[in-house]
């Protein structure tokens, strides 16, 4: 007995043309776009499909990867030194990215933290005082650990 339902969307021809088009810089929903599916679709035959979702997974690191070896090469040379700017304001934003004069650091609201707790040490009853600084240590920690988790994914 044949197969049952509806033929898949997206056939090997198709396929290989997402494939193209990813493999150039281009994004699955530019892609999704030319072959004439949804984003979903491609999505969907990758995960049903571990051959292509290999091969799609290959593409746009490979693209990737070529991208910042062409911006590193151009860094080496001196007058493209903003090559080597915009990948370390990309690759590492909490350090090299412009931030707006509203915008504040980690190490910025540590440092206001640990102010805070100073004042809260010196002018808080002993019976609180325990309790207040434990509870802004816990608070410490935790944004160490968020904005670590969003460091450290790719960009």
């Amino acid at each position: 007995m044949g197969r049952r339902g509806r033929p898949p969307v997206l056939d090997e021809a198709k396929k290989r043309e997402i494939l193209a088009i990813v493999a150039v810089g281009c994004s699955r929903s530019t892609a999704a776009k030319y072959v004439g599916c949804a984003p979903s679709t491609i999505q969907n035959t990758a995960d049903r499909d571990a051959t292509f979702a290999e091969k799609l997974r290959q593409a746009t690191y490979n693209t990737e990867v070529g991208l910042l070896k062409n911006i590193r090469n151009a860094a080496k040379k001196e007058q493209y030194w903003r090559a080597a700017a915009w990948a370390l304001e990309r690759r590492f934003p909490e350090r090299y990215a412009r931030r707006g004069p509203d915008v504040i650091t980690l190490d910025q609201i540590t440092l206001l933290l640990g102010q805070f707790s100073d004042i809260v040490a010196a002018v808080a009853p002993d019976r609180c005082r325990k309790e207040i600084l434990k509870r802004l240590e816990e608070l410490t920690k935790g944004l160490g650990d968020s904005t670590r988790k969003v460091a450290d994914e790719p960009q």
